[in-house]
């Protein structure tokens, strides 16, 4: 292995055990089963972030006979007591089986760290945003049929140069509430993982090299996309899945022989002179990494971008196909027909990634699912979008799901100051129909039936032609 990512590697398996008050950060949380509905609840880094949709593109092409569903159940802005008020209907009325809450950038507040008292004002909002927690987790504690993990959020960024504007002691006001979280997850026996530390600690090796560098290049507070994909990471990591190789096999050309074969199906091997071709069959897909910055606070980098950061293609993305003794040179590799790579024996001895490789027609049937993915996504946040205007604004005007003209007209008199409504405002008056939300909701749901269909992988033919004759 590379020494450049076994120290990455170690590096964050060490991270991934960083104590919060004498307690382990990441606590082991249960991968999701076949059916599992699950709900991430948070605030505008879940309303608008694509963390949770990351993770859905893991299970859609990892596990394709195993349809999961995920809610966003983020609004953008709230702290742990506007979430509370909602969890009804937000998060168990979608008969979740499975929750995920994250809580603290709101909560710790902002304006309080330019003043005098900082300090004690910031354990004046951890006070009320822990107490508002207490009553979530009594409620909680009463759904004993579902599994509950607790996130301790991503960071605030304090230590990023790229601008001078810096709340300094926000974000350890934050990590005092990620350690009650953990402590909470500890008491309760539900699972836990931090975010938080570890991507500070990235970002800390990262400005040794480049002292602007920032997952939250706009505001310090909002991870771009290869943040979001850190967070994915460090989600299914604490599920256990890395290691799970896509698929992974060793043929001996001497003999003829598939040697070993993991989660994949090796069939019609044949050997002749300089040639070598078999049918191959893998259990699973590539995951695919979008080299496109997405929507978002400005966003600049792709989900592409995080594979410098953490070692996802090492941990979860090996399709790793190996053939020993094979005659020396150098040798066409082509999966039906389609040219992929000239790899020389020795390269092909030590073993070749195959979802290195996007040209791959396995790679390419991925792809379908991430943009798939990525449209139900962008539908998704229309939803989010309504919610966030109903909660925001017209449930302090007694006008939650009112849905009406007074509604508009009372959004209309806010529009004029407040330039994310003006962002929000034209789903709103779409979404405040119910007929418009059913046509929304049935594409989402065709969508999820489409990528369960064409996530199939299917037999590929393997041609190793040795061309240096």
């Amino acid at each position: 292995m590379d020494i450049k990512i076994f120290s990455k590697i170690l590096f964050l398996v060490c991270l991934f055990y960083i104590s919060c008050n004498g307690l382990q950060a990441q606590s082991a949380i249960p991968p999701f089963r076949k059916g599992e509905r699950v709900v991430f609840t948070g605030n505008s880094i879940t309303h608008g972030g694509h963390y949770h949709s990351f993770i859905w593109l893991y299970y859609m092409t990892r596990f394709p006979d195993k349809p999961i569903i995920i809610m966003n159940a983020g609004i953008g802005g709230e702290s742990v007591w506007d979430i509370k008020d909602r969890l009804d209907y937000d998060v168990f009325d979608r008969k979740p089986t499975y929750v995920a809450l994250t809580f603290g950038m709101n909560d710790t507040g902002y304006d309080i760290y330019m003043k005098d008292d900082a300090k004690e004002l910031s354990e004046q909002q951890i006070i009320e945003s822990l107490k508002s927690f207490r009553e979530i987790e009594e409620r909680l504690q009463a759904k004993n049929k579902i599994t509950k993990v607790l996130i301790g959020g991503s960071p605030y960024d304090e230590t990023s140069k790229f601008n001078k504007f810096i709340l300094h002691q926000k974000n350890d006001a934050i990590l005092k509430i990620v350690d009650a979280q953990c402590t909470s997850a500890r008491k309760n026996g539900w699972g836990f993982v931090d975010f938080n530390r570890p991507m500070c600690e990235i970002s800390l090796e990262e400005q040794k090299k480049d002292s602007t560098f920032t997952f939250c290049r706009i505001d310090r507070i909002h991870p771009d996309n290869d943040g979001q994909m850190v967070m994915a990471y460090l989600f299914l990591k604490a599920q256990g899945l890395d290691g799970n190789k896509v698929s992974e096999f060793l043929i001996d050309a001497q003999s003829s022989n598939v040697v070993t074969h993991k989660n994949c199906k090796i069939s019609k091997l044949k050997k002749e002179k300089n040639e070598l071709t078999f049918d191959y069959l893998a259990y699973a897909l590539p995951y695919p990494l979008d080299s496109i910055p997405r929507h978002g606070w400005g966003n600049q980098r792709s989900q592409r971008d995080a594979m410098q950061l953490v070692p996802f293609m090492e941990e979860f993305n090996q399709e790793h196909f190996q053939v020993i003794n094979l005659q020396k040179g150098t040798y066409r590799l082509t999966i039906d027909n389609q040219f992929i790579d000239e790899i020389s024996s020795e390269q092909l001895e030590d073993g070749v990634n195959l979802a290195n490789y996007p040209i791959t027609p396995q790679y390419q049937q991925a792809i379908k699912i991430m943009y798939l993915n990525e449209e139900r996504f962008e539908i998704e946040k229309r939803f989010r979008e309504y919610l966030w205007t109903e909660y925001s604004f017209l449930k302090k005007e007694g006008l939650l799901f009112a849905d009406n003209q007074k509604a508009i007209n009372k959004l209309q008199e806010y529009l004029p100051k407040d330039l994310f409504l003006r962002a929000s405002y034209g789903w709103y008056i779409k979404a405040m129909h119910p007929e418009i939300r059913k046509v929304w909701s049935n594409y989402m749901n065709s969508i999820v039936e489409t990528i369960y269909e064409i996530n199939k992988p299917v037999v590929h033919r393997v041609r190793l032609t040795r061309v240096d004759l």
